[in-house]
């Protein structure tokens, strides 16, 4: 991995994740999952085999095992919409949205838009028109991209590591600088030369909805896949909602239930 020495700007460092990006590959992983959410103030916990695929820079498909139900946990992304379903006797919902209109909503368990930051792939867009909504600062061994509002409120901040270069820590924000969401990022993996997916990613909230929920994954036999046109066809496009007791419309930070 090369080593990133010396002072920066938040432009220099916004083009060294975006050129890593340009080396990134679709690939496919199995591992594991500890989930442990909270219903009316009761600890739930589950640990549960996952399989992973992923088609940068839009599309995502994590499936896990639960409660000897194969897809009991499934996740997605598309182009345009993106999903999530949990089939337990707590939680038995499935969650769809278009990007479009919004593609983060912190009453998600686990949200499709975090995912795909966490493996890199749209962690700092493309658009060099929006780097003066970027704040660079150093922190103990980091340096710390902060993406701000319009009114100079922080959105997100990423924690790239100074010896590696790869993103250790994205935390997600209130309007009030409050973090609500923790994604932490480790043991990356060399999947191709200059591409690096994290191998264990752990989730947690840090504040309002569902507060103390958290979702740790650990993935093994990354690999570099090779999608046909039938398979990413099949994980890749949002799947009907069916044998759910609630299904819900994720708009921006509102959730709508639909009716069945």
């Amino acid at each position: 991995m090369p080593v990133c020495p010396g002072k920066k700007s938040a432009a220099e460092a916004l083009t060294i994740l975006r050129s890593r990006a340009q080396n990134m590959v679709a690939f496919r992983a199995n591992g594991q999952c500890l989930l442990e959410y909270y219903v009316e103030g009761e600890k739930h916990k589950e640990n549960f085999p996952v399989k992973q695929w992923a088609n940068p820079p839009v599309e995502v498909y994590l499936q896990g095992d639960i409660a000897f139900d194969p897809r009991g946990l499934v996740l997605g992304s598309n182009e345009h919409e993106f999903w999530l379903s949990i089939k337990l006797e707590e939680i038995s919902s499935y969650w769809w949205g278009l990007w479009s209109e919004g593609g983060y909503n912190e009453k998600l368990v686990i949200s499709p838009k975090i995912m795909l930051e966490a493996f890199g792939i749209a962690a700092v867009g493309s658009n060099r028109e929006e780097e003066r909504d970027w704040l660079l600062s150093k922190e103990d061994g980091f340096d710390v991209l902060t993406q701000r509002s319009d009114e100079g409120q922080a959105i997100k901040k990423l924690y790239i590591s100074n010896c590696d270069y790869l993103i250790r820590k994205i935390e997600y924000f209130y309007t009030n600088n409050e973090v609500m969401v923790a994604a932490e990022l480790e043991e990356y993996k060399e999947v191709v030369k200059g591409f690096f997916v994290p191998a264990c990613i752990k989730i947690t909230k840090r504040a309002g909805v569902n507060r103390g929920d958290s979702v740790r994954i650990t993935l093994d036999s990354i690999k570099k896949a090779d999608f046909q046109e039938k398979l990413r066809t099949r994980l890749f496009t949002r799947p009907d909602p069916q044998g759910f007791k609630h299904v819900y419309k994720v708009v921006g930070s509102r959730i709508v239930e639909q009716p069945q």
